[in-house]
């Protein structure tokens, strides 16, 4: 897919026309994989683009903000002094403020229909836990099967907490092991029986099963929010 580099807005011509060009181009992709429930990894794209441009029109009005001024005038009626600003937009940074002032409204409108995606398909998804629940679940196995057919596909979840100068938060790593082809007898609680014999280093694995009643792509979309829906079903229980 077309992407945006994370230095777009400065590499290269700075622009207006250029930079509509760039973003449009992007955007036009976005929409084609939103049209086809593709969520990611455009939507993590946008956000990422959306609130670093944010923080730069934050910190420049921060910057403007913090600039001198001195008195150019009176107003004798309110008996105040005029003043202005010490520091001047130079021409680079008033087109960059056009590019920014542009982009962030149609940054926020692609982000609000990805949000609207998401939480439609996420709204329908059925998560439940395959057996019994053991004290620690913060690895296990996470069943997946789409409406398109009754094929469940497997992966080995394990979910880690790591620490930024600010917070803590947890993220989730998956690995893929196989898929188990719809029968009679292939029912969850079978597919964990084999698992227990053939992987034997997790001796009472915590497994979930996730439902989707619709079909979108697996990769770019039904995994992440299966991913993210685990996260949170299992955080009370995460020690």
């Amino acid at each position: 897919m077309v992407t945006l580099g994370d230095n777009w807005l400065t590499e290269k011509h700075i622009d207006f026309e250029y930079k509509k060009y760039v973003l449009l181009a992007f955007l036009q992709q976005v929409d084609k994989d939103f049209e086809l429930q593709k969520l990611y990894p455009s939507l993590r794209e946008i956000i990422k683009h959306y609130k670093q441009l944010v923080a730069i029109k934050d910190k420049k009005e921060e910057l403007y903000n913090a600039f001198p001024a001195k008195a150019t005038d009176v107003d004798t009626e309110r008996m105040q002094l005029i003043y202005e600003k010490i520091f001047h937009d130079s021409k680079l940074m008033r087109e960059l403020e056009t590019i920014i002032n542009f982009s962030i409204p149609h940054f926020e409108n692609h982000l609000a229909e990805g949000k609207k995606i998401y939480e439609a398909i996420e709204s329908q998804l059925s998560i439940f836990p395959v057996g019994v629940v053991p004290l620690r679940c913060k690895e296990g196995y996470l069943f997946i099967r789409d409406g398109k057919n009754a094929d469940t596909k497997v992966y080995e979840y394990d979910i880690t907490l790591f620490e930024q100068s600010d917070a803590k938060y947890r993220g989730i790593h998956t690995a893929y092991i196989n898929t188990w082809e719809a029968t009679l007898s292939t029912t969850y609680q079978n597919i964990k029986i084999e698992l227990l014999k053939e992987k034997q280093d997790i001796p009472n694995p915590a497994t979930y099963a996730i439902e989707s009643d619709w079909v979108v792509p697996l990769e770019e979309t039904l995994l992440p929010i299966a991913k993210r829906c685990l996260m949170k079903y299992v955080e009370g229980n995460i020690g």
